[in-house]
C-alpha cells in the first residue's frame, strides 16, 4: 500500500499523557523507498534493504568525525533531543556521530528501577504499543506487525506451543534514542539464538507498508525463565532484538553492575532485571516482548493511551483502529505480573490486568 506522504505521527508522553508529533528522519526518502521503488523496482528494493546495504549507510552516517567543534556539536546533539549532561564521558560522545549514537548514561541514578519484584521493566528508551495473540483480549491485533511463528523461528516450535496465545509489546528506538537494551526481567537465560533477515526500516510508515515487517528483520531471541530464585514471576518470557535500517549489528554484552566487565548471553547466565544486555550498531531498531498466556497485565496508562481517538497516528490510519504508542524511559515499569498466578504481586491502581477478557568476551550478531 503507498503511503500517505502527508500524515504526521503522534505518539504520548507518559509523564503529560499530551500528544507529540515526531521527527521522523529521512521520511521522505523512506516514503520513496517504501513505495514506488519498492512496487516498480522489487531488486533495487531488496538490495537496498539488504544488510550490507545497510552497513554501508551506517558508515556514511556514523562513522564520520563530527568535525564541529565542541560547542556547535553539542547544539546539534540538542536539537535531536539527546541531553549529552546524561552520558558518562559528554566530551568523549561529542567526537563522532558513533560515539553520540552508542553512549552510555548514568542510567542507575537517571532512569529508576521500580521498586515492586514482580514488576517488568522497559528494555530501552523507546515508544511502546502492547498487544496479545489472544483472541480473547482486548489487545488482540492480528499479524500487524509480525508474523508470530516467523518471529520466534519457524523451526522452534517449543517455544511457539509455549507463547501462542501470550501477549506481547512492541517498543521502537528511534535514530537518537540511548541505544543499550536493559534485561525487562530477572531470571535465567534457557535459550539464545539469531535468526538471519533483513533490514527493513522501523519508521512508521515502512511498517504499515511491510507486512510483517519485523518477522523479516534479522534478529536476536533469547528466551528466560522468571520462575526461578530471584526471578521475576512470569513465567517465561522472550526478548526479541530486531535490526533496522543502518543497524549492521547488535553486541551481546550484559553487565551485573553499571557497563562493568561485559559478557556475552547464553543459556545459563542469570540476568538482572534493569541491568545493561545488549547494544544495538547503529540507526533505529525494535526491541519485542513475548510472554506466555495470562502471565501479564501491562500497566493501564499504556493501554489506555493505545486506544485514544484524539491522536495522529499512521499506525491508527493504516489499520483501521485506535493504536498509538506511548514513550517509555528504559527500566521504567510497564506492567506487572498478572492477578491468580504463582510468584504474583499485588496490583496497583496504575495496572490494567483486564487487559484480557474471558468470556467477553562480548558478542557480536551479525556484524
Amino acid at each position: 500500500m503507498p503511503l500517505n506522504a502527508a500524515g504526521d505521527h503522534q505518539y504520548i508522553q507518559r509523564e503529560t499523557r499530551l500528544p507529540k508529533t515526531e521527527t521522523l528522519l529521512a521520511d521522505r526518502y523512506i516514503r520513496l523507498l517504501y513505495g514506488p521503488a519498492r512496487e516498480a523496482a522489487p531488486a533495487l528494493f531488496r538490495a537496498l534493504t539488504a544488510p550490507f546495504f545497510s552497513r554501508f549507510l551506517a558508515f556514511l552516517n556514523y562513522d564520520a568525525p563530527l568535525g564541529l567543534p565542541a560547542a556547535r556539536a553539542l547544539r546539534a546533539a540538542t536539537q535531536l533531543g539527546i541531553d549529552v549532561g546524561e552520558c558518562i564521558a559528554p566530551q568523549t560522545v561529542l567526537s563522532s556521530p558513533r560515539n553520540l549514537f552508542e553512549r552510555q548514561i548514568r542510567y542507575w541514578s537517571l532512569r529508576p528501577m521500580p521498586a515492586h519484584p514482580s514488576a517488568v521493566a522497559s528494555p530501552a528508551d523507546s515508544r511502546m504499543l502492547p498487544g496479545s495473540f489472544s483472541r480473547n483480549s482486548a489487545l488482540f491485533l492480528k499479524e500487524k506487525f509480525f508474523t508470530f511463528p516467523e518471529l520466534i523461528g519457524a523451526d522452534k516450535g517449543c517455544w511457539q506451543r509455549v507463547f501462542q496465545g501470550g501477549d506481547y509489546a512492541v517498543f521502537r528506538l528511534t535514530p537518537e534514542k540511548y541505544h543499550y537494551n536493559h534485561c525487562p526481567v530477572s531470571g535465567r537465560v534457557i535459550d539464545f539464538y539469531e535468526i538471519d533477515g533483513a533490514c527493513h526500516s522501523c519508521n512508521p510508515g515502512a511498517v504499515v507498508a511491510t507486512a510483517g515487517p519485523y518477522s523479516k528483520n534479522r534478529r536476536t531471541v533469547t528466551v528466560i525463565d522468571t520462575d526461578v530464585g530471584g526471578g521475576t514471576g512470569l513465567g517465561k518470557v522472550a526478548m526479541i532484538e530486531v535490526v533496522a535500517l543502518m543497524i549492521g549489528a547488535i553486541l551481546q554484552c550484559y553487565s551485573a553492575h553499571r557497563y562493568d566487565h561485559p559478557q556475552p548471553v547464553v543459556p545459563g547466565l542469570f540476568v538482572e532485571r534493569g541491568q545493561p544486555k545488549s547494544l544495538y550498531r547503529p540507526g533505529s531498531s525494535v526491541d519485542v516482548l513475548i510472554f506466555e498466556p495470562g502471565r501479564v497485565a501491562f500497566s493501564s496508562d499504556i493501554v489506555d493511551n493505545l486506544n485514544r481517538f484524539d491522536v495522529c497516528s499512521r499506525f491508527t490510519e493504516h489499520f483501521g483502529r485506535p493504536l498509538v504508542e506511548t514513550e517509555v524511559a528504559v527500566r521504567s515499569e510497564i506492567g506487572r505480573a498478572a492477578q491468580g498466578v504463582a510468584h504474583r504481586g499485588e496490583p496497583s491502581e496504575n495496572h490494567a490486568p483486564g487487559i484480557r477478557f474471558e468470556a467477553r568476551k562480548p558478542k557480536f550478531i551479525g556484524g
